[in-house]
């Protein structure tokens, strides 16, 4: 289950990118809008009101958020929330004008310019933006929901590795137990002998000195000798 919740971070990068780039314009569009002669009245720059923050920046600011979690999760159920969120913000930009007559609020004004510019902004601003939106979470959704055969390969693979490494571990630990305890290794300057009369360890062979040897090994004959030993 663990390894069917990871998924590739290319797998929300499309829709990701997408959701980002309608929220931005979601959100700046209505205040760099009258630059272009595209906008709602009132037609001035950066002219902000309570609700154009409600209508168009609270919904692009979900859109954001829901688009960058979707881009760079690589968590199946936070992408998931990612994208729920984005897809709220999409509904909101479609429903949240004929709402907000509930409320009494006085909107964001009149589309500017003729009839096909009227209809253009009324899209651009929030029906034709928060359809798009509502698509691309819907893609990422769908995208996110359904566990690719690879991911449960590699899914079957990690538990697989999961339980030999479980397995090995339970076999050296049942081999140190064997082992009964610890005993701390020899130094250095010493091996390990079973018996020996000074102690548990001896010196290396090659810090022993070579045995003395005798006073009279020479021959009869020899100068220095002693005669009749041999």
């Amino acid at each position: 289950m663990t390894g069917t919740m990871r998924v590739p971070r290319s797998r929300g990068a499309l829709s990701g990118i997408l959701l980002v780039l309608l929220g931005l314009w979601g959100g700046l569009i209505p205040f760099v809008g009258p630059y272009f002669d595209f906008a709602f009245t009132p037609d001035e720059p950066w002219h902000v009101t309570g609700d154009r923050l409600l209508l168009s920046v609270a919904p692009a600011a979900a859109t954001v958020l829901g688009g960058l979690v979707v881009l760079a999760g690589a968590n199946r159920a936070v992408a998931l929330l990612g994208a729920w969120l984005a897809t709220l913000g999409g509904a909101w930009f479609v429903v949240g004008g004929p709402l907000s007559v509930l409320w009494d609020a006085a909107g964001v004004g009149a589309p500017l310019g003729g009839e096909g510019r009227q209809v253009a902004e009324q899209l651009s601003f929030f029906a034709g933006l928060g359809a798009a939106v509502i698509f691309f979470g819907a893609l990422a959704l769908g995208r996110f929901s359904v566990v690719g055969v690879r991911e449960a390969r590699l899914s079957e693979e990690m538990a697989e590795y999961d339980a030999h490494r479980d397995r090995d571990h339970a076999r050296d630990h049942g081999r140190d137990h064997e082992r009964g305890p610890f005993e701390p290794p020899a130094s250095r300057d010493t091996v390990p002998t079973p018996v020996h009369p000074q102690g548990r360890y001896a010196r290396r062979p090659d810090q022993v000195p070579p045995p003395a040897e005798p006073a009279d090994h020479r021959v009869a004959g020899e100068p220095g000798g002693n005669h009749g030993r041999v």
